[in-house]
């Protein structure tokens, strides 16, 4: 494979289907994922190993390049100036993929427990670990935006304290209602969420897409959190399993503040040229959420999951 593409055998395997319906490739990527974000000895035939790991990344490559295609054209009207770049950003809260989708009013109002438990157990199978996403992304960023992203850190981090730290708050939950997240049981668009996610961080030529998709999380979020908050208290979800989006419907409000402020204007303030590929990793993100929403409401509803049930 001179010339470093996908082979064509792998390539055209998924070629009837939009990669993020792909449950074949997503739970491939995924399992891969989870194998290699893992602490590992070193193997003896580390020559096998770099081989196995060419053929993924190879892969991995083919599916982010496919669903950049879909939002190129959008990410280039991205302005490139600092503050005209953030009023930009800041508009994709209301007119970004998958914003107002109806399943969240759903769920507030009508959702039943077991409802809630699949929708929180297709949540977490999709959640690739936020902060060591923000961790992977700050590697070499310019000193204002790495500050502000070591912030985001040390807050998800619980500013030191186990009992604070964002990623056990939804593995709380996950006990709570006892669901039990598997690749296997999880929508494709799910896991495309986190595969993308992972992509972006593990690859630095996606370095600036990393940091676009992270900002547009914190950007939009919040909204989201309020009405899983609503569902959960309204069946009788204890306050401590509720916590972990209780309390993201208030923080993320304050770091997309800060985010954008720190981080979105003063990389595009430096480098003009890095608005486009914010631009990308943000809708990227927004239009796998957006995904994710549309096969949740045809899980619940039925048919083509634009009207829910009477």
């Amino acid at each position: 494979m001179p010339d470093g593409t996908l082979p064509g055998r792998m390539r055209l395997a998924h070629a009837a289907t939009h990669p993020h319906q792909d449950h074949a490739l997503q739970a491939k990527l995924a399992a891969w994922n989870r194998a290699r974000l893992t602490p590992q000895a070193p193997a003896d035939d580390w020559r096998a190993a770099l081989d196995d790991e060419y053929s993924m990344r190879a892969l991995e490559m083919d599916f982010i390049e496919t669903t950049r295609k879909v939002q190129c054209k959008r990410a280039q009207a991205a302005p490139r100036e600092a503050l005209a770049f953030v009023t930009w950003f800041e508009g994709l809260k209301q007119h970004g993929p998958g914003q107002g989708d109806a399943l969240f009013m759903w769920l507030a109002e009508r959702a039943t427990l077991d409802e809630m438990r699949w929708f929180v157990e297709q949540e977490a199978a999709g959640e690739a670990g936020f902060d060591d996403l923000v961790a992977m992304a700050q590697v070499k960023t310019p000193v204002q935006a790495k500050l502000e992203l070591a912030r985001n850190y040390w807050d998800e981090m619980g500013r030191g304290n186990a009992k604070g730290m964002h990623g056990p708050m939804l593995d709380a939950l996950v006990q709570a209602l006892r669901v039990t997240p598997r690749i296997e049981t999880t929508l494709a668009p799910s896991l495309a969420l986190g595969n993308t996610m992972v992509a972006f961080g593990a690859n630095r030529r996606y370095g600036y897409h990393a940091i676009g998709a992270l900002g547009v999380i914190e950007l939009t979020a919040p909204t989201r959190a309020v009405k899983v908050s609503e569902a959960l208290r309204r069946l009788k979800v204890s306050a401590k399993a509720r916590h972990y989006f209780d309390l993201h419907a208030v923080l993320d409000v304050k770091h997309s503040e800060a985010w954008n402020r720190e981080v979105f204007a003063s990389i595009v303030a430096e480098n003009p040229d890095a608005a486009r590929w914010l631009a990308e990793g943000a809708l990227m993100r927004l239009q796998c959420g957006a995904d994710c929403f549309d096969a949740y409401r045809r899980h619940f509803w039925g048919g083509d999951g634009r009207t829910p049930p009477s």
